[in-house]
């Protein structure tokens, strides 16, 4: 008979409780995975344990999501990250090194850019942007040592897309690995790896998990580079919070309904934009008079709830206060995809030559709230504007 201490420390591990068969995976709080047997440690000591040696190999939730995240790229593995911006910088780690040369849209989510201009740079990588509408004239800024080439199809901020195949074909020809940030299309809506891209990645704190509270982003690569992405993922032990994993792999269950509803609404708003007579240009892909207009319709299924427009008259800065600070349904602040209605403003700075230059692009993210409701909201604030 063991002694209270002892008790307390074994209690409540009964094997029935294990096997309980639910339709969601188990949480885990756990650092420590017991292994079977002596024999299992000895293949862990030596790297050649299949199974979950440590709480950072990532535990059931996380397995679950990422496999999930397989089935849904058609991809060879996936890996899920704290961050979007987290999962970006683990791919231009894992595939760079001192002297390498990278090519990256300019378009590209802004951390993107600051990482590669902040961090890369001081490891001796030279980053060099390309235009964000690129496609076969990514040839013409290849060198010998370019090793990775990023995209962003379309663009967070301006929208502009590239052409992926004729990217990704070259990058096969001349052995860069290709990589893009999908997160505007999901893979329902554009599928990378039909695309042939080798490396995709998604912000899943966006329409993955859809509610605005979880900050999590995946790595999806092709069989090629999946060996060396999970190397260099186990060398700084990444793995993802389990409670964040769950809460994403339940926002797939609910994926393609709601970003069915965030495109239909945001092309009824950006359609009606198009035509109020404040509005200079809507931003959207999905509309046809987007510069890129056919790219995205030979490449992509549809269309998500994020889009820009500019208005006919240049304000001040501080003047774009009346519209903004007005609106009611709106939300002002960064990120999308959730539920909520968001805004953004201001003047993006290229290295390339764009089309909005020096223009004011408010970001509208499209939530679930009814349309006509969104409408009201936006032709009100503008009319405070206009006054």
């Amino acid at each position: 008979m063991h002694k209270i201490s002892t008790k307390l420390v074994n209690g409540g591990n009964d094997a029935a409780m294990q096997q309980i068969n639910t339709i969601n995976p188990p949480l885990h709080r756990a650092s420590t995975v017991l292994f079977d047997s002596y024999s299992d440690m000895l293949k862990a000591n030596c790297g050649q344990f299949e199974g979950i040696e440590y709480g950072t190999s990532g535990l059931a939730a996380q397995k679950a999501f990422e496999s999930a995240m397989v089935e849904l790229d058609g991809s060879y593995g996936c890996k899920a990250f704290q961050s979007g911006i987290s999962a970006i910088a683990m791919v231009l780690m894992a595939f760079t090194r001192q002297g390498d040369h990278i090519l990256i849209c300019d378009n590209v989510y802004g951390p993107t850019r600051h990482f590669c201009d902040g961090f890369l740079s001081k490891y001796g990588v030279k980053t060099d942007y390309l235009p964000s509408s690129a496609g076969a004239d990514v040839i013409d800024f290849i060198r010998d040592e370019t090793k990775l080439i990023f995209m962003e199809s379309p663009g967070s901020n301006t929208f502009e897309i590239q052409d992926v195949p004729a990217i990704t074909s070259i990058c096969r020809e001349k052995g860069v690995v290709s990589v893009i940030d999908n997160t505007w299309a999901t893979p329902l809506y554009m599928n990378p790896f039909e695309l042939g891209v080798d490396i995709s990645i998604q912000s899943a704190t966006k329409y993955i998990t859809g509610h605005s509270d979880i900050l999590l982003g995946t790595v999806s690569t092709n069989e090629r580079y999946w060996e060396t992405f999970k190397k260099c993922c186990g060398l700084f032990e990444a793995f993802a919070p389990q409670e964040d994993c769950y809460q994403a792999l339940r926002g797939l269950r609910t994926l393609a309904v709601r970003l069915k509803h965030h495109e239909l609404a945001a092309l009824d708003v950006a359609t009606w934009l198009s035509e109020h007579d404040m509005v200079d240009a809507v931003i959207h892909p999905a509309l046809a008079n987007h510069p890129q207009h056919e790219l995205w319709k030979r490449d992509f299924k549809g269309s998500s709830g994020l889009f820009g427009f500019t208005l006919k008259e240049e304000f001040e800065d501080m003047d774009h206060s009346l519209f903004v600070d007005n609106l009611g349904l709106f939300g002002l602040g960064y990120s999308w995809g959730g539920y909520k209605s968001l805004i953004t403003g201001g003047k993006f700075m290229r290295t390339n030559h764009f089309g909005y230059e020096g223009k004011t692009i408010f970001r509208l993210n499209i939530g679930m709230e009814d349309v006509d409701d969104l409408k009201q909201d936006l032709s009100k604030s503008l009319q405070k504007l206009k006054k």
